[in-house]
């Protein structure tokens, strides 16, 4: 079989996804995101995802966390409503749920994951909702149901996972890995690493060339996730949400980079930089 040859995505063209706000716009006009995650030891995974959707223009974002002891409020950032996992699953008005930073992969995290599935939402699968899949092909099973898009966030050892291959063999062959993913999870599949590719649904692969190894550090796919999750809620497509996500995320770190902050740089400030950039990219208000 012949391998379509990825094609570089460019700032211009992620450009052109955004629309001009109205000037009379309110919350309602720019999505509900639900955050799901957040176990036992990892509540900042899921803060972090919730964070990145708020501060990319999501109209309004709710974090569910599964950990026990989990704070009522978000105190860096009081604007996220917090609530108990389950609970959140079952807000109404929800246009996208972004669910697996921080889960684990507990029966309870496996039984979120089985709720959110079966939503009417965009899904945006990451981090331990990717495992989870892996070990649950009668979840795998599952997304061919879908009437809505689902999209997978795996860095390569959650592809190889997913795919029952070793590390190794999907970095070898990271353009037939990511097309597989997309066929066998019957999704959009962003592989991350030094240029993310991009599988869209129709069958198409980009390559992201934006982004540093600054960005090795924890938090940095929670941020990315939240952001997938934000441009959906906008009313993005989901391909054109993965593709401007993926692109800004990277640019985000870039533009850190060159401030002298390539080596201790964190997720927070990717998310600040992010919306810089953001702003700078999108057209005046109508």
């Amino acid at each position: 079989m012949k391998l379509p040859r990825p094609t570089t995505i460019t700032q211009k063209q992620v450009s052109a996804f955004l629309k001009p706000r109205q000037k009379d716009s309110h919350k309602g006009n720019f999505g509900t995101v639900a955050i799901i995650g957040g176990g036992e030891g990892m509540i900042g995974a899921a803060f972090l995802a919730g964070r990145a959707a708020l501060k990319l223009g999501a109209g309004v974002v709710h974090v569910g966390l599964l950990a026990d002891k989990m704070p009522a409020v978000d105190m860096r950032m009081p604007e996220l409503m917090v609530h108990r996992a389950q609970d959140a699953l079952k807000l109404p008005g929800l246009d996208v749920v972004a669910i697996g930073n921080g889960l684990g992969r507990s029966l309870p995290a496996q039984k979120l994951l089985f709720d959110a599935i079966k939503l009417d939402v965009t899904l945006v699968l990451d981090a331990d909702a990717l495992n989870i899949l892996a070990e649950r092909p009668d979840l795998r099973g599952m997304l061919f149901e879908r009437k809505r898009p689902t999209l997978l966030t795996p860095h390569p050892g959650e592809a190889a996972r997913l795919l029952h291959l070793k590390t190794e063999e999907v970095q070898d062959a990271r353009v037939v890995s990511v097309l597989d993913i997309a066929k066998r999870y019957h999704g959009s599949v962003v592989l991350k690493g030094a240029d993310s590719l991009i599988a869209s649904a129709d069958g198409k692969v980009f390559v992201n060339k934006t982004g540093n190894p600054g960005m090795s550090s924890a938090g940095m796919g929670d941020v990315l996730s939240g952001m997938i999750a934000a441009f959906v809620a906008q009313g993005l497509a989901a391909d054109e949400a993965l593709l401007l996500a993926v692109h800004l995320h990277g640019a985000a770190g870039d533009a850190l980079a060159e401030q002298v902050a390539t080596i201790g740089m964190s997720a927070t400030e990717v998310t600040e930089w992010a919306r810089w950039l953001l702003n700078q990219m999108a057209p005046p208000l109508r």
